[in-house]
């Protein structure tokens, strides 16, 4: 057999091959935008920028509702709304919450690409960079909305109310959570339970020291509340 000639074979039988699957690639991801949410929804950016904060905070209530009611929208998660948010985003909602995987805001919340802010940490705790990116979409994308979420049985908060010996940096959470285990410990109940609810607390009084954050609340432009969402009903309750 002549090399020269089987290595152009071969060759060439690559180029048809990673030539095929390319194609098959593109095949898959164009099925993947034919298929349309039931009853999607799409949300022009004016609308989103013109929301009140109690109007941002409804519609996240009405999204919640639709969750645990089983009957999702699928908002703004089309293939247009893709395109329509590609060079700018107008996030009506920002929402700081645990990085549990089983509270993902725009689920929970039944909102789509371009809809909410996300910072997500474990404790759903304000420490700087936490802040840093909060401060980023109240000031700077003006979000209306700012949520505090916290859930039931979260493991950071159990562990800072265990006094519980951690490995690596797992442990810096679990000190910024104590402040608010502390003004509770004393309080009647379930001692994990009082703390989730004490810890989104603090995390808003953290929160609240921003002077970034106060000017907006101030001025009328920003709303800040908390909530806690149930794991096993998917609701999220506010927290006052």
């Amino acid at each position: 057999m002549n090399p020269s000639k089987h290595f152009i074979e071969r060759r060439e039988f690559l180029r048809l091959g990673v030539t095929g699957a390319f194609g098959m690639m593109v095949t898959a991801s164009d099925l993947l935008w034919q298929i349309q949410p039931v009853k999607a929804a799409e949300m022009p950016l004016s609308v989103s920028q013109s929301l009140s904060p109690d109007a941002a905070l409804q519609k996240l209530i009405e999204g919640n509702q639709r969750f645990i009611q089983h009957k999702p929208q699928y908002p703004d998660q089309s293939a247009a709304r893709l395109q329509e948010v590609a060079q700018a985003q107008h996030p009506f909602a920002t929402i700081l919450s645990c990085a549990d995987s089983r509270v993902p805001a725009e689920i929970v919340f039944d909102q789509g690409i371009g809809d909410i802010f996300d910072v997500r940490i474990a404790g759903n705790i304000a420490i700087p960079e936490a802040i840093g990116s909060i401060e980023y979409a109240v000031a700077l994308l003006g979000t209306p909305l700012l949520m505090v979420l916290g859930h039931e049985r979260c493991g950071a908060v159990t562990a800072a109310v265990q006094k519980q010996a951690l490995l690596g940096e797992i442990s810096t959470f679990v000190k910024a959570i104590k402040p608010a285990v502390e003004k509770v410990k004393s309080q009647p109940g379930d001692a994990v339970e009082n703390a989730v609810v004490a810890n989104v607390q603090y995390q808003i009084e953290r929160l609240q020291r921003s002077q970034l954050l106060t000017e907006r609340l101030q001025s009328g432009k920003l709303k800040i509340v908390g909530g806690r969402y149930d794991l096993d009903t998917g609701r999220v309750t506010l927290i006052t």
